[in-house]
């Protein structure tokens, strides 16, 4: 009974990264249609998803301190009712003061469910087990990015409204929610009580990490949200094309991350932390000089597979710098990330604006290269090379 439990628990985890993986993914192909809908441009309308973004950084920042007096069942249940009034609100209100709320709404859930998610892994399994089951939640997110962006395309390209996406993703987190009410938590209750206990202090390696996770994240959203947008206008390629590339990006990271779960276990962390920022740094490069839409293809489907593991092997390394990963650690990594989640649209829409498509995703490609140095100089600080 104890088994069946810990594995609805993992996955509660999985299905946390995809409903927020669906959230953010399918921002870049369904901004245009609600930027018509509400009669706003394009600009306009990528600042409005600036609202999931702050919500999700802000739950994330608030979880640290929610986890101790809420328990995790409770805040799933309530993210549950929050999430049907926010489907509502879009659905029925064609307003953008109320979209833009909704959208606060969703990512305060998803930023909340995706901390639950990721706490959950680093309590149940320790060692080898935590980062191989890390990259399998992981690839939950890109399995989002897969499935969504087809569903997206064949949506907008039957002449459905965009909001049926929402109501799509809304069942995600239905899944989440029947799994809650149905396990117990007493165990990863006795695990916070046990971890508010003991006192770990920070290091630089933590403070690097963290600024890595900001900057690969900031990096990928902000190559992937521009890319459909870029294709079309350079490529001349229709929705349904821009659909498959952006598809072919997240299933390689899916696949990517059931590789490594797998191959992780051999190598030193630090050391394919530093091959894989490298080989994804390149192959961005490659995709964006390409003039050929079948060479961009692999491109991306290689970049896709090469950084999956990325964001997770910074996770498992803050995890273990310390010997007891508290939530409040935890949640910098995803703060951090969350952050550059947020920075996605603001920091790439004016690069847009003022300079185009070319010059947004190239500022993109400057990010990997700062990630790559940045797991050289974590490498050079570490003073035990031996973690695996």
């Amino acid at each position: 009974m104890k088994e069946i439990n810990q594995i609805g628990l993992t996955l509660i985890s999985f299905f946390s990264y995809a409903f927020t993986g669906a959230l953010v993914v399918v921002t870049g192909m369904i901004m245009g249609n609600i930027a018509n809908y509400f009669n706003l441009s394009i600009a306009q309308m990528s600042n409005t998803f600036t609202f999931l973004n702050g919500g999700i950084l802000i739950s994330i920042f608030l979880n640290s301190w929610l986890i101790e007096i809420i328990s995790l069942k409770k805040q799933i249940i309530f993210g549950f009712i929050l999430t049907i009034i926010s489907i509502i609100g879009i659905v029925f209100f064609k307003n953008i003061f109320l979209f833009s709320v909704s959208m606060f709404i969703l990512g305060l859930v998803s930023g909340i469910t995706m901390s639950i998610g990721t706490f959950i892994i680093t309590s149940l399994y320790s060692g080898a087990k935590r980062s191989s089951r890390l990259l399998l939640t992981d690839s939950f997110f890109s399995m989002s990015g897969m499935i969504f962006p087809i569903i997206t395309a064949t949506l907008l390209e039957k002449k459905i409204l965009w909001y049926w996406i929402y109501i799509c993703i809304g069942l995600v987190y239905l899944i989440i929610f029947l799994l809650t009410i149905n396990l117990n938590f007493t165990q990863l209750k006795n695990k916070i009580k046990s971890i508010n206990q003991k006192k770990e202090r920070c290091n630089t390696n933590i403070v690097l990490l963290s600024i890595a996770a900001l900057l690969y994240i900031l990096g990928q959203l902000g190559f992937i949200s521009w890319v459909p947008q870029y294709v079309t206008e350079y490529m001349h390629v229709n929705i349904q094309k821009t659909g498959s590339l952006v598809s072919s990006f997240w299933m390689s990271y899916m696949v990517g991350m059931w590789c490594f779960s797998f191959v992780i276990k051999f190598f030193n962390l630090h050391r394919i932390l530093i091959f894989l920022t490298s080989i994804s740094t390149i192959f961005m490069f490659c995709f964006i000089h390409s003039q050929n839409f079948l060479l961009q293809q692999c491109m991306i489907i290689s970049l896709g597979f090469f950084s999956s593991a990325i964001y997770t092997i910074i996770i498992t390394l803050a995890s273990l710098q310390t010997k007891n990963p508290c939530p409040k650690l935890i949640n910098l990594i995803l703060l951090f990330g969350t952050i550059g989640t947020l920075l996605t649209f603001v920091v790439t829409s004016p690069i847009v604006e003022k300079k185009g498509l070319y010059a947004s995703l190239i500022s993109s490609n400057i990010l990997y290269s700062i990630v790559f140095m940045l797991s050289i100089l974590i490498y050079l600080n570490t003073k035990d090379k031996k973690i695996t």
